[in-house]
């Protein structure tokens, strides 16, 4: 029920309409009992500025970001952590004195695999794609201890970009960036290979980033983790998990980035299950 006391909390992307933010966060906002209510609000990039300042004036207590703002707001902020700068992107924002931004999607990204008993420093990652999401991926896996990290791109400008833009990050990633020609000399002592890119996706539903001769060939116990999480499961992690790798999905990523800012903004520990069966329950899973 909204009142005269509700408070105000939301996502800002353009477009924004596809995003599954406000199921699961309201869902949980309901479980906690908390006078609270998360809107979507579609923002043009030119009224970005006119957006923040019109929600320091209404009182929000603060928001998500999804494309394509996740990076053009950073000048707008008073202060960015660490992970978000090393990242280069926000998707959380908070008021104190100022709006704040960070970055909870490495968190999101490690929340699973931390659940596993695995010596990290003995598992090389690789990265396919080299966007956005792999900047968080990145970021996760020097967070994990993984002793090296290979990203793997088709444009070799891009690539060396994404290199360098590291070096004078404030994490400093044992990073090496490849072309797809030389995956297949890159895969062998894998432990960890994730799929950043949108290949998987709708309409090309049956594409996958590796075929299952690759898959076959990484070493038993490795990792297949693909950000996508429509369809579940994409095609690369049905062909994972024939070839008896274990695999994760980019819906339990989404859910536990989302569950981190929720308590960044209420202080609260988020009732993850809940906002985990939202999610399924408005896929029909």
């Amino acid at each position: 029920m909204i009142k005269g006391t509700t408070q105000l909390l939301g996502v800002i992307g353009y477009p924004v309409k596809h995003s599954m933010s406000p199921i699961m966060h309201n869902a949980a906002i309901a479980t906690l009992g908390l006078d609270y209510a998360y809107l979507p609000f579609p923002i043009a990039p030119d009224q970005l500025k006119t957006a923040i300042d019109g929600f320091a004036a209404v009182g929000l207590k603060g928001f998500n970001i999804t494309i394509p703002h996740k990076q053009t707001i950073m000048p707008l902020l008073a202060n960015i952590s660490d992970v978000a700068q090393a990242i280069g992107a926000v998707n959380t924002v908070w008021w104190n004195d100022g709006w704040c931004g960070t970055n909870t999607d490495a968190a999101g990204f490690l929340a699973p695999l931390q659940t596993l008993e695995r010596d990290w420093s003995q598992c090389p990652a690789l990265i396919l794609g080299n966007g956005g999401a792999a900047r968080a991926v990145v970021a996760a896996c020097h967070q994990l201890g993984c002793p090296d990290i290979r990203v793997v791109g088709r444009n070799t400008e891009k690539l060396t970009a994404f290199a360098q833009s590291w070096q004078t990050s404030p994490l400093k990633p044992n990073l090496a960036v490849h072309t797809w020609e030389q995956l297949d000399d890159l895969l062998p002592d894998v432990g960890l290979v994730v799929n950043s890119t949108p290949v998987g996706m709708a309409p090309e539903t049956d594409a996958s980033p590796l075929n299952e001769t690759q898959l076959n060939g990484l070493p038993e116990q490795a990792i297949a983790y693909d950000l996508i999480y429509t369809p579940r499961p994409t095609q690369f992690l049905r062909q994972a998990a024939r070839a008896g790798l274990v695999t994760f999905d980019g819906l339990e990523m989404l859910v536990q980035q989302g569950a981190a800012a929720l308590e960044i903004w209420t202080q609260q520990s988020p009732p993850v299950s809940t906002m985990r069966q939202s999610l399924l329950d408005h896929l029909g899973q």
